[in-house]
């Protein structure tokens, strides 16, 4: 597995990949290696299981199993990258068990709710102490945490990157964003969601990269998006960026994790399998239109 590097958050698109499990949910590690295989053959370099990979809702007693098999699954020149929390005291308990393991970060999941923005600081002061490296700020909602408590941590050294993933009707029109890179050296943010902000993330706020869950289906396609943002070839990138839309439009309109969940499948990229309560599998009646668009992403994959 590959360590940090001073440039990580641009080098490659960041992956954020499901979790393939088995029908009694269990942890399926052929389907999971297949996945992961995919990715490293087009070039993706950094792995992010976060969101997609519903590590809310991962059984305490399953966390170093889990840990354990995504440490496996990397090749020495991919950087994995594991999620802790939401919850203060879940995130303690697995900054504990992180330290078991050489992941050289992991990515702090937000709590909905019951939160302050001191008390956010509090607790990812708290998490890197516990977990001895420093962490990845997701910040994924308006109020969660002030631009001030993040530079106060960046300023400290204790963040490795931000994700930032808070949705904007119109992405160009961003006051915190733009507060954030004013106060937050910008190349250590990470676009938080996916292809379709990407271009105004880099161009605009000089973000560093951006995450993607349709570089499962299309690991080629994103990695040419990259590309063409660090070449600031912004026409080619609008051009990448349409093929990703129809399967990310499906996504916004029914459920981003459920829909990438089945996708991945449905295209045939690696059997997924159930989702983790309390989530649970999409619905048959939308099969249909997933399956197309992701089919149709991966014919884009096929011509590009």
């Amino acid at each position: 597995m590959k360590s940090l590097t001073p440039g990580w958050h641009g080098e490659s698109v960041v992956a954020v990949p499901p979790l393939c499990r088995n029908t009694d949910f269990s942890l399926n590690g052929a389907e999971n290696a297949k996945l992961v295989r995919s990715l490293e053959i087009a070039g993706v370099r950094t792995l992010l299981y976060g969101g997609n990979a519903n590590f809310y809702h991962l059984p305490p007693s399953e966390y170093a199993h889990t840990l354990s098999l995504l440490a496996q699954l990397a090749g020495p020149q991919t950087l994995v990258i594991p999620s802790a929390g939401p919850a203060y005291g879940l995130m303690i308990e697995q900054a504990r068990i992180l330290r078991n393991f050489p992941f050289p970060t992991a990515m702090i999941l937000p709590q909905q709710g019951i939160t302050t923005s001191d008390g956010v600081e509090a607790g990812v002061r708290k998490f890197v102490e516990t977990a001895g490296f420093p962490a990845i700020l997701y910040i994924k909602d308006e109020g969660f945490i002030q631009v001030e408590n993040v530079a106060a941590l960046a300023k400290d050294g204790l963040l490795s990157g931000i994700k930032y993933a808070i949705v904007r009707p119109d992405p160009t029109e961003d006051p915190y964003l733009r507060k954030l890179v004013e106060h937050v050296d910008p190349k250590m943010i990470i676009s938080g969601i996916g292809e379709q902000p990407a271009i105004i993330h880099l161009r605009d706020f000089k973000l560093a990269g951006f995450t993607s869950g349709c570089v499962c289906v299309a690991p080629n396609c994103s990695t040419k998006l990259l590309t063409a943002l660090h070449r600031r070839e912004y026409a080619a990138a609008e051009k990448i960026r349409g093929v990703f839309k129809p399967l990310e439009d499906l996504r916004n309109a029914i459920n981003p994790i459920r829909v990438l969940h089945e996708a991945v499948r449905l295209a045939g990229i690696a059997d997924t399998g159930p989702l983790l309560p309390l989530l649970s599998n999409l619905e048959q009646k939308h099969h249909d239109q997933v399956a197309a668009a992701a089919k149709a992403l991966l014919q884009a994959e096929t011509m590009h």
